[in-house]
């Protein structure tokens, strides 16, 4: 029997005071700790940063065991090793390694979203479309700095302005990046009212902002009722990789238009949202631990994601003056910004920026449209990608 000094003596030393961390977990600390700043004082994307913020920082103190990365790393699910010594973070982490959040994920925004305005002006499906030239830009351009296909895809779609597609994407095609690439788009998402602003003004005149648009004629119920329906089978016909995401978005959707799921509804909006929230957070935030996080390429990441959200506002903008040129001034280029599919607060900002040249101007529900088809677009570029370089 061990005397008390000795099982003093090795309390002691199973202590995290007791074992020496190296830099790079002291600088992800003081990092999840930013990001914690930054959630909670200054209000970005706390819903999902702050879960992503603290699974960075339990990973990454000593002795935690809560995260085993080599379990992952070679491509495939090391179950032996898995169920012989798991930990939380592991058993969390399946559902982003089988892509099972953010399907799910996407089911409660489509009990959220109104695709009204959407239906109400067809047209602001090409802005959503338009929107997603950061995808392809940052694709290309992560090509030639010297990432491989694959790396290059899921960096691109950061400039979806869409975190679980992100995440979904990488999934499958990088994970060995699904930190940076969840940090880059979640931290993106926050501030788009402050990267998109400037680039819209320096896009449009101040005559096009002060261009107020026409009232939006309303949608009928079975309007709202055939959309998704349709949506989904369009799609899986054309794009049968984007299905997880727009199948489960429309699903989402279906059950809020039909009026007769009230219960599954409410529960996808809220409870399910939620718990699916905590889960995704804190399970991408665990795959941050220090010796991989820090690293050039990260830095590329950062940089390549600000370009792609940069270049998605670029698009959605750019088809908006034209629209408004063709449609003879009746149409306000801002909403054109509002395709990146952050809904919606790029719809928000398009309201803003409308309001600062004409304070009588309401873009919002114009705006609404171009948001939603982003959302559809987003995942519609993923299906693609995914298609491109053979996830299965």
């Amino acid at each position: 029997m061990n005397s008390f000094g000795e099982t003093l003596a090795g309390f002691i030393q199973s202590t995290g005071f007791m074992n020496a961390m190296n830099w790079q977990e002291w600088v992800m600390i003081g990092i999840a700790c930013v990001l914690l700043y930054l959630a909670i004082v200054k209000g970005f994307e706390p819903l999902l940063l702050l879960p992503i913020a603290f699974g960075m920082l339990l990973v990454n103190l000593p002795l935690s065991d809560i995260y085993h990365p080599e379990y992952f790393d070679t491509g495939h699910l090391d179950w032996d090793a898995l169920i012989a010594n798991p930990g939380l973070m592991d058993v969390l982490y399946l559902g982003v390694k089988l892509g099972v959040y953010p399907p799910l994920i996407f089911m409660g925004v489509g009990a959220m979203v109104d695709f009204g305005p959407l239906i109400a002006n067809p047209k602001s499906l090409l802005l959503g479309a338009a929107a997603q030239l950061g995808i392809f830009v940052a694709f290309i351009l992560a090509l030639l700095v010297g990432f491989a296909p694959n790396v290059a895809a899921s960096i691109g779609i950061i400039g979806g302005a869409d975190g679980p597609t992100a995440i979904y994407v990488t999934s499958k095609l990088a994970p060995e990046f699904l930190g940076p690439i969840a940090i880059a788009a979640y931290t993106y998402m926050s501030l788009v009212p402050v990267i998109q602003p400037p680039i819209m003004k320096l896009c449009t005149t101040k005559k096009e902002r002060m261009i107020k648009m026409e009232q939006l004629r309303p949608v009928s119920k079975k309007e709202k009722i055939i959309f998704p329906i349709a949506v989904t089978i369009f799609v899986a016909l054309i794009v049968p990789a984007a299905i997880p995401l727009v199948g489960m978005l429309m699903l989402g959707n279906l059950m809020k238009e039909s009026g007769v799921t009230d219960r599954l509804n409410k529960t996808a909006q809220n409870e399910l949202m939620n718990i699916l929230t905590i889960f995704l957070g804190v399970s991408v935030g665990a795959t941050t631990n220090g010796a991989n996080f820090l690293s050039p390429d990260t830095l590329k990441i950062i940089a390549l994601g600000v370009i792609a959200f940069a270049f998605g506002t670029f698009g959605g903008v750019l088809l908006g003056k034209l629209m408004n040129k063709l449609s003879g001034g009746k149409i306000n280029p801002l909403i054109g910004s509002a395709g990146v599919s952050a809904v919606p607060m790029a719809a928000r900002v398009s309201q803003k920026v409308g309001q600062e040249a004409n304070p009588s101007n309401f873009l919002l529900m114009h705006a609404m449209g171009p948001n939603v088809a982003g959302v559809i677009g987003s995942a519609v570029a993923a299906g693609v990608l995914l298609s491109l370089f053979g996830a299965s």
